[in-house]
């Protein structure tokens, strides 16, 4: 309990707080005076809106899960056309989803603040499918970006952003890296603002067609002028003075980096800080680097604003040397990569500090997980298909021994390609797809699957709850982000709508269940679904927890087991262990680790000589 009696401790109204950097986007939202959030679950970027989930009603805003993210994108745009300040939030490759809308929202432009928080991954962290360095986004579409390093800048710059946006009525994209949202510092709370809720709509502002259209194109490069006229006059990039020739210039995180660097090495170089990175702050930077005869330029990811550097030097200083991240290095920006790439820069000394040796281990699914149950099952009921994936806890059946992940690619791309497969092979497919990917982006695939005519599975996946990414609700999942009870959606009864003739559900904890199931399905033509359904074993335990429920483990019968090496070796539960000589499983022991045994019964089930029993 917080002062002031309030429940969430981010409301209280002073003092100081350790904050993690989407913590403190919150509060720095609700000190800016926001009465709209929306947002879909991704990490880096899951927990802005997790904790507007947990404090909207008690704050007086509103906040909801989208759909995904070109949904939760136009409600908080809607929010910022008719007057209400907003954010939305998610990842890098919610950028993706929502550009179609976002780019237009350029030339429309807003009444009331909008900021947009997105989170790249650098090194791949929460991210399967690609790296990506979204600030050549904001070029594209002409918005101006901000880039925190910390989160004190956090809720500083959100609040910035949120004056900006409203100054010039255009959205704001706040730029984070999985260290500035993930990393916490201890972070002054200021006076919070009781924004708008409500506002109106003006029905004839938002017609930009052509030709209008080409007149708010060049009007929008005069805002961006007035807006970099204002950045090169603010504190919102400095220069800290040191001495030499050589100078760094950083943005985010990287400036963090760099006087971690320079601590190492004991330097105390001049650094400009960049907090605004567009649009492009050019005189700040000529002045900058007129008189260095080095500059290196601390970024993640890619050297897009050494290739700045290197074009200002030109005119102002052409034989300047700009040097970027080391070659060598990962493309997550860290401190010991900065320090060694200015000691080559100095010749300084550094020795690069040597980790200690970690056993590598692959990511696993959760003790007793449904997706692994149905996985096995499907496994062994359809051998030699094409298993495709998509994203959620589910992608990792791509490691060993489960393997039913050919590829992962987008939010419901899987039967876009499986589809393509089958249309061009003989291969037959097995699409997995989550019951939030569903939603997100799985409809429109199956459609197109059944227009098309094509002859595939597609096993969904219902866990009843966006997983991966802390649990957070969804359409079939019965209530909304702000707790309150909502029609759950039936994705049975989606299928049918979208034209599937035969639709299965099965309890994906049943092993013969789902096994038959598939293989009835795939022996009949065209599109087919089963819904595997079962809860997440996560969420499961967490309430039996609290109710104080006691769940039953299982154990294995030395004297039944045969070492036959099926639980371990072939289906994967981290519960279930080995302990023996490598080449001959007969000689070892199979054991289940009852405190991580969380009772889901399929080992039991798989397990060919019935050797695994309720642990009495």
């Amino acid at each position: 309990m917080c002062e002031n009696n309030c429940m969430h401790p981010l409301l209280q109204s002073s003092g100081k707080m350790l904050l993690l950097g989407n913590y403190a986007i919150v509060r720095g939202a609700l000190e800016a005076g926001i009465g709209f959030a929306s947002s879909y679950p991704g990490t880096p970027a899951s927990e802005i809106g997790d904790t507007f989930a947990q404090l909207a009603k008690e704050a007086g805003i509103y906040f909801e899960w989208g759909v995904n993210e070109k949904i939760a994108f136009e409600t908080a745009a809607a929010a910022a056309m008719s007057g209400v300040r907003s954010l939305v939030s998610f990842k890098h490759f919610g950028w993706n989803v929502a550009s179609d809308s976002i780019y237009p929202m350029a030339y429309l432009g807003v009444k009331a603040g909008m900021v947009i928080a997105l989170a790249d991954d650098p090194g791949c962290w929460s991210s399967g499918q690609s790296e990506q360095d979204s600030r050549l986004f904001a070029r594209v579409g002409h918005f101006p970006m901000f880039e925190p390093a910390d989160a004190i800048e956090c809720k500083d710059m959100t609040k910035k952003a949120f004056e900006l946006s409203e100054k010039f009525q255009v959205p704001v994209i706040l730029r984070l890296t999985t260290r500035v949202s993930h990393t916490s510092c201890p972070v002054k709370l200021e006076k919070m603002i009781k924004g708008k809720t409500t506002g109106q709509f003006s029905v004839d502002r938002w017609r930009t067609m052509p030709p209008r259209l080409l007149e708010v194109h060049e009007e929008l490069h005069g805002k961006l002028e007035k807006i970099n006229a204002w950045a090169e006059k603010s504190k919102i990039n400095s220069v800290t003075k040191g001495k030499g020739k050589i100078g760094i210039i950083a943005s985010g995180v990287g400036y963090l980096h760099a006087l971690e660097a320079m601590d190492m090495l004991g330097l105390k170089l001049p650094v400009l800080k960049l907090g605004m990175t567009w649009p492009l702050p050019e005189k700040t930077i000529a002045k900058f680097i007129r008189g260095l005869k080095t500059v290196l330029v601390a970024e993640e990811i890619e050297p897009i604003l050494a290739k700045d550097v290197e074009r200002i030097a030109k005119t102002v200083n052409p034989k300047l040397v700009v040097r970027d991240r080391d070659s060598a290095c990962s493309c997550e920006l860290k401190p010991c990569s900065m320090a060694m790439r200015l000691a080559k820069l100095t010749g300084k000394k550094y020795n690069v500090p040597r980790a200690p040796a970690v056993p590598e281990r692959p990511p696993v699914l959760c003790p007793g997980c449904p997706h692994r149950a149905t996985f096995w099952a499907a496994k062994t009921a359809a051998p030699g298909v094409v298993y495709g994936g998509d994203i959620g806890c589910y992608i990792l059946g791509i490691y060993q021994p489960l393997e039913t992940q050919a590829f992962v690619i987008s939010m419901g791309a899987v039967q876009g390609i499986t589809h393509g497969i089958r249309k061009v092979s003989k291969q037959p497919t097995i699409s997995f797809i989550g019951d939030s990917t569903f939603f997100h982006a799985g409809m429109p695939g199956l459609v197109n699957m059944v227009w098309n005519k094509s002859d595939s599975l597609v096993i969904t996946l219902k866990n009843t709850i966006t997983a991966m990414t802390g649990h957070q609700p969804h359409p079939a999942s019965g209530f909304t982000a702000m707790g309150d009870q909502s029609k759950p959606l039936s994705i049975p009864d989606i299928a049918t709508a979208c034209g599937v003739e035969t639709v299965k559900i099965v309890n994906c904890f049943n092993v013969a269940q789902t096994q038959a199931a598939v293989r009835e399905l795939m022996a009949k033509p065209g599109t087919k679904m089963l819904v595997a359904e079962g809860e997440c074993r996560l969420l499961f335990m967490r309430r039996a927890r609290k109710e104080g429920r006691k769940v039953p483990t299982w154990q294995i019968d030395h004297k039944i087991c045969n070492g036959c090496g099926v639980c371990v070796f072939e289906f994967g539960c981290p519960a279930i262990h080995y302990a023996g000589p490598p080449n001959d499983w007969k000689k070892g022991t199979f054991y289940i680790e009852q405190d991580f045994c969380w009772g889901c019964s399929v080992c039991s089930q798989l397990c060919p000589a019935k050797a695994i029993k309720v642990h009495k």
